[in-house]
Formats: structure tokens, sequence, C-alpha cells
């Protein structure tokens, strides 16, 4: 009788290659190329003309095409608006910011730590009354936050524009740092519950380490609305000691014309700070955003 036939093992190696996953290969995708260039070009071309006309000549600037680069570059419109008070208006713009950052920080996060570890009913009734501040326009409670002010005698100070800035910077903080709070795994919670740790070490020592993507997106987001806030100094500051960089915008704006160099010089160098800031926080504000800040 013949002996049935030996099955043949499959060699490790053709185990190996017949597991291995086919290489990525980036394929080339020109419709969204051409939207990035499209994209790119709205965003680019108003910048260059902004940096254009802050290099040109008031007498200048209407003859010929605004696109074309100055013919005569100049730095006077920079040497103006430093001599105008730029160091005094920045200054106050970065007191205002820092101010608003902190308080923001120092109230939303422990709000947000106790809303996400508390369950019962009444903390997420709170944090849903909490967040229908993003809701609210400024603008609607402008006259009974005038009045406040007023009577608490902070008007024409700078803390009559950093505590209303906070206040409406928080319902979006809050809820960025909800979010971040969530993705941190609920067995770091037990493990240093079962070291003894109180809530507020656990706050400190575990919650913000791992909470950094989504601090850092809400420092730039309320350093952003304090940087580029314009109703709160309008409304509840006069003299030009509290005066900040949007407020300064008007010495060039008079009665017979407006400076537009000038005006565009002062626009171009109040935004190197904040953009500075943006830069060196961008990837953690993006991990932010999308909600993978605590991972």
């Amino acid at each position: 009788m013949p002996r049935p036939a030996k099955l043949r093992e499959p060699s490790p190696r053709s185990g190996r290659t017949s597991r291995a996953r086919r290489p990525w290969t980036r394929r080339a995708n020109p419709v969204a190329g051409l939207g990035s260039l499209i994209w790119l070009v709205v965003v680019l071309v108003p910048i260059y003309a902004m940096l254009s006309a802050s290099l040109t000549r008031q007498d200048q600037l209407l003859e010929g095409n605004p696109l074309k680069p100055p013919p005569d570059p100049t730095l006077d419109n920079y040497n103006t608006v430093l001599d105008s008070g730029f160091g005094h208006l920045l200054a106050n713009t970065a007191i205002v910011a820092a101010a608003v950052v902190g308080l923001v920080l120092a109230l939303s996060v422990p709000l947000a730590y106790v809303a996400v570890r508390t369950r019962n009913r009444w903390s997420g009734a709170a944090f849903r009354l909490f967040l229908l501040g993003v809701a609210i326009p400024a603008q609607a409670v402008v006259v009974p936050l005038y009045l406040l002010i007023a009577e608490l005698g902070l008007y024409d100070t700078l803390p009559a524009v950093i505590l209303p800035t906070a206040a409406f910077a928080m319902p979006v903080s809050v809820l960025v740092l909800t979010g971040t709070l969530r993705d941190i795994s609920e067995e770091l919670y037990e493990a240093m519950a079962l070291d003894g740790a109180s809530s507020l070490r656990m706050l400190f020592q575990l919650v913000i380490p791992l909470a950094k993507g989504g601090i850092s997106t809400v420092v730039i987001y309320s350093a952003l609305q304090a940087w580029n806030g314009f109703l709160f100094p309008l409304i509840f500051t006069q003299s030009d000691g509290p005066r900040v960089l949007t407020l300064g915008l008007f010495n060039y704006v008079s009665q017979f014309g407006v400076n537009v160099p000038a005006l565009l010089a002062s626009v171009v160098l109040s935004g190197i700070p904040i953009f500075a800031v943006y830069l060196v926080a961008r990837r953690a504000l993006v991990s932010g955003l999308m909600g993978v800040g605590g991972k």
C-alpha cells in the first residue's frame, strides 16, 4: 500500500511574507492640492498687501497696483508707530492678556475637574447652566456690565477690561477642558486613590500634567480673546492710561483722513507677539481642539 503523502509545513519565511502588510503608498490628490493652493493664496495675499502698504509712503499709497511692491520702501511708518506710545499700549495689552489667562486657568481647571469627577445630577445641571454663557453675546449684557463696573469703582481701569473678558472666555475654556479630562483613564484615578491621594493632590499631580494639550488650547484661546478684544476696552475705558492696542489704532484716524500705512504698520507690530505664542503652542492647540489633549 502506498504511503500517504507528507504535508509540507510552511516555512517561517513564507509565513512572515504572507502576513506582512502591503507597503503604504502615497497617492497624488490633485483636487486637494489645488484646494490647498487656493487657500494659501487667499491667506497670503492680504498679508502681503498689508506688509507692502506698511512700507509705502502715504502719498504713494494710491498710486499704481496695490499688489505691486513699493517703489521706495521706507520704515518711517514703523518709526511713527513706535514714537506714538506703542510701548505703553503693548504693555497694557500684555497685562490684560496675562491676567485673563491666569484667571481663566485658575477657575476653569478646577471647574472642569469637578464636572468630570462628580457623579450626580446637580453637577451636571450646573455644568449645563454654566455653558449657557456660550450662547450669550457680550453686546447683550454690555449695559448691565457698565453699570456694575461703575458701581464697583472700576471704570477706566485695566480690571474693568480684564474681569469681563475672563468671564466670557470661561464657558468655552471649561468645555474644552472637560473634554480633555474625560480622556484620562479611570484606572489612574483609582491607583492614586489607593495610595491615599486627596482630590487636590490628584488635580496637581495627575490631571494638570496629563491635560497639557487642553490647557494650552485654553491659554491661546483666552489670550486671543484678550489681545484682540475691542468692545470692553471701548466701553469701559476713556483715558489714555488704560488704553490697549485695539484702541490705539484710533491714533491714526483723524477728522480729515486716515494714515493707512501707519495704521497697517501698527497692526503688523501688534500681531507679532500673539503670532509667536501661536507658533510655540500650535500643536497643543490642534490636539486640544480635537479632544485628544489628555492622551
